[in-house]
C-alpha cells in the first residue's frame, strides 16, 4: 500500500467496504487498517480473540512513549442488512443530497475513520503529547471486546489518561450512560399430562414467576426516590425487561422447558453486582420450589452481556478536554451503553463524542450526515493541535 495520506471520506470508503457483521470476520478490515497504519511508521498491534480467533482488535500509538495520552475508541462490527430494505448498496459509501449512505457510516465507522486520520496526522506532525487509537469486535454483542482489548493494550503501550468514545453523539459531550447485563433463561421442567399436573414441573408457569419478579423490581426502581447523579436520565432509574419467550410441548403437556432473555439497564448510581444477586437469590428460591415436587427441574443461567455505566465524572479530564475542542458546555447523559464505561473502570477518565445521530444506527439506509463526518474531522484537527501544544 501506497504511503499516501488519505483523507477521512477515503478512508471510510474503505471500512464500509469490509462487510464486518458481529457473527463474521473483522480481519480484512483489521489488514487493511494495519496495512495503512505501517506504511506511515505506526506500529499496529492486534489482539485475538481467544474463542473465536476470526476477530480481532487493533490498537496502535502515536507520539512520545509516555503515559498520559488520549485514546480514541470505536468498534468495527456491524449489525446485520438481513432483511432490511436497502436502496443502495450497505457496503458501498453513497453519497446523496448531503448524506453518506452505507451500514456503518454512523455507528461507527464514521468515528473510526477519523481516528485513523487522525492517528497518521498525529505520528506526522510529532505531537508531544500521545495519541492512541483502540478498535475493538463485539461491541454489537455485548460490548465484549473491550476488556480484552484494554487488558492488552495496558501490557503494550504505555497508559493512557483519558479516553473519547466515539458513538454517534453528533459531537455533543456525553458525560454518562446506562449500564447493562443480562442472563439467558433455560428452566427446566418435568412433563406430564396436564390432568396430572401437581405431579409435575411446568416450565413455563414457573417461569413466569420469574418474570413477574422482574415486574416487582421495576415497580420497586420506579418508586424509589433518584439519586441525584440518576436524576437526569430518562427514565431516572434502573429497568429490567424481558424481550423474547419460547417454550412448552402441547397444550395438555406441563412444558419441560422456557428460555427466555432477563436483562437490565441500570443507572450509574445502582449497585450491578447487588441487582445481580438479587436475581441469583431468586432464582435458588424458585429452583428449590420445583424440585420440592420434581427433583429433575433446574434453572440454568448464562450470562449474555455486562457493560457498565458511564458514571459522570468530578472535573474529568475527558469532559474537559472534549468541552474545549467543542465548546459544547451543555449536560448530556444517553440511555444507551457503550465502551466506556470499560475504560473507566480500567482506570482512564472517559467520554463519548461522536459523529452522527444515533437515531440511524442500525437503520435500513443507515447514513451520516457528510456535514458531520466534516465536524468530526474539524474536531480531530484541534486535538492533534492541543497535542502539539
Amino acid at each position: 500500500m501506497a504511503s499516501e495520506r488519505l483523507s477521512p471520506r477515503e478512508i471510510l470508503d474503505a471500512l464500509v467496504s469490509f462487510p464486518t457483521v458481529s457473527r463474521d470476520t473483522n480481519i480484512p478490515l483489521i489488514d487493511w487498517v494495519a496495512d495503512y497504519l505501517e506504511s506511515h511508521g505506526i506500529t499496529a498491534h492486534r489482539q485475538v480473540k481467544e474463542v473465536e480467533p476470526i476477530k480481532q482488535a487493533l490498537f496502535a500509538h502515536a507520539g512520545p512513549e509516555v503515559a498520559g495520552g488520549v485514546v480514541l475508541s470505536g468498534h468495527t462490527d456491524v449489525v446485520p442488512v438481513d432483511g432490511q430494505a436497502w436502496d443502495t448498496d450497505p457496503w458501498t459509501v453513497t453519497e446523496r443530497d448531503g448524506r453518506l449512505y452505507g451500514r456503518g457510516t454512523c455507528d461507527m465507522k464514521g468515528f473510526d475513520a477519523l481516528a485513523i486520520w487522525a492517528l497518521v496526522e498525529a505520528h506526522h506532525a510529532g505531537v508531544t503529547r500521545p495519541l492512541q487509537i483502540a478498535l475493538s469486535y463485539d461491541e454489537e454483542v455485548g460490548c465484549a471486546g473491550a476488556p480484552p482489548l484494554i487488558r492488552a493494550m495496558a501490557d503494550t503501550v504505555p497508559r493512557a489518561s483519558a479516553c473519547i468514545v466515539g458513538e454517534p453523539s453528533r459531537m455533543k459531550t456525553i458525560t454518562g450512560h446506562k449500564g447493562g447485563f443480562g442472563y439467558n433463561t433455560h428452566v427446566q421442567g418435568y412433563e406430564v399430562h396436564s390432568s396430572l399436573l401437581h405431579t409435575g414441573v411446568s416450565a413455563i408457569m414457573s417461569g413466569a414467576k420469574l418474570i413477574d419478579w422482574a415486574n416487582r423490581e421495576n415497580a420497586e426502581y420506579a418508586a424509589a426516590v433518584p439519586k441525584e447523579v440518576d436524576a437526569v436520565f430518562d427514565p431516572p432509574y434502573t429497568t429490567l425487561h424481558v424481550g423474547m419467550i419460547e417454550g412448552g410441548t402441547a397444550h395438555n403437556i406441563t412444558a419441560k422447558d422456557c428460555r427466555f432473555g432477563m436483562d437490565w439497564r441500570f443507572v450509574p448510581g445502582d449497585d450491578a453486582e447487588a441487582a445481580k444477586t438479587r436475581y441469583l437469590d431468586a432464582v435458588a428460591a424458585l429452583e428449590a420450589e420445583m424440585q420440592a415436587v420434581r427433583p429433575e427441574a433446574r434453572v440454568v443461567l448464562t450470562e449474555k452481556f455486562a457493560v457498565p455505566a458511564l458514571r459522570p465524572e468530578v472535573e474529568g479530564e475527558a469532559e474537559a478536554l472534549v468541552r474545549r475542542l467543542t465548546g459544547d458546555n451543555a449536560r448530556g447523559v444517553v440511555s444507551y451503553g457503550t465502551e466506556a464505561g470499560h475504560f473507566q473502570d480500567a482506570g482512564m477518565s472517559a467520554v463519548v463524542c461522536g459523529p452522527g445521530d444515533i437515531a440511524q444506527a442500525h437503520q435500513p439506509n443507515e447514513y451520516l450526515e457528510a456535514s458531520e463526518l466534516e465536524a468530526g474531522h474539524d474536531f480531530m484537527r484541534r486535538l492533534i493541535d492541543h497535542l502539539k501544544e
